[in-house]
């Protein structure tokens, strides 16, 4: 799921272990079950990317129709879209060559969610289309399982491209933001703020390579419990729940003691929360 989260992993609890002699097993016994760690990309490999290049741009052309793909040699000229996968097979990252989020990301669970960004609106208008996800400089798509990726990907490319022509803001309603998940307040446990800083510094950024993002929901210091939200590519992932266990959750535990274990949050709270805020 996360394509350099491993190497982070492993190399932090060789560092602080050697000394130790607390060496961790490696996550993996065997090939088989490396295979099945995280879509092929939680220790090792790295993602396989695609860009838009004469063939795709071909297709695109005839996709848009005559109109559509003189603007395109138009106004568009300067919006180049690459793609690339994800562990999610439902999902796919388009990298439209300009900044996306300035700071943070925001996560759009439904189309109710989407109201506040013309952007993440007008894709879910889209037929297909189950989420949407804004990353620093990408945006994250998933789809419907009924759905070819080879329909959606000229629809998607004109609705970003439309976009960037517009000059509509990202985000319209920008006080509506959910508080920052890994922001350290005063009244934070020294726990709770290692937590926290763990999250922001050594797991989110690897997340977010793979087009999704973590958000820190709370810890419980009876049960050592904390809980976190998978977004983006993330959400869904058939392999979520190794990374959870076999990833976060070590290094949490290595670094914090009083870490027992992590929790995923159910979808269908994030559903009624109906987020899609930025945050950080």
């Amino acid at each position: 799921m996360m394509r350099n989260f491993g190497k982070v992993v492993y190399r932090s609890v060789l560092s602080s272990s050697i000394n130790g002699g607390l060496l961790p097993k490696p996550f993996c016994s065997n090939s088989a079950a490396r295979g099945l760690c995280t879509c092929r990309r939680f220790l090792f490999s790295s993602t396989a990317s695609t860009s838009l290049k004469s063939n795709d741009l071909t297709s695109l052309k005839s996709s848009l129709g005559v109109s559509q793909s003189s603007y395109f040699q138009g106004q568009r000229r300067s919006v180049f879209i690459q793609t690339q996968a994800t562990p999610n097979p439902a999902s796919l990252m388009f990298y439209p060559g300009k900044p996306v989020m300035e700071t943070g990301s925001a996560d759009f669970p439904n189309a109710r969610a989407a109201m506040n960004s013309p952007l993440a609106k007008n894709l879910f208008g889209i037929d297909g289309i189950n989420r949407v996800f804004f990353g620093s400089d990408f945006v994250t798509v998933t789809k419907s399982e009924d759905t070819s990726w080879d329909f959606l990907k000229p629809e998607i490319f004109a609705a970003i491209m439309d976009f960037y022509s517009s000059g509509q803001p990202l985000v319209s309603d920008t006080n509506s933001a959910a508080s920052k998940d890994t922001a350290i307040h005063e009244d934070d446990s020294e726990t709770v703020s290692m937590i926290k800083e763990l999250l922001e510094t050594r797991i989110r950024p690897a997340v977010q390579d793979d087009g999704g993002d973590i958000e820190y929901v709370g810890f419980d210091p009876n049960s050592g419990m904390v809980k976190l939200r998978m977004q983006g590519a993330c959400s869904g992932c058939p392999s979520s729940s190794v990374t959870l266990k076999s990833g976060i959750q070590n290094m949490l535990m290595h670094y914090v003691p009083e870490v027992k274990g992590v929790e995923q949050e159910d979808d269908e709270e994030e559903d009624a929360a109906l987020t899609g805020a930025p945050h950080e």
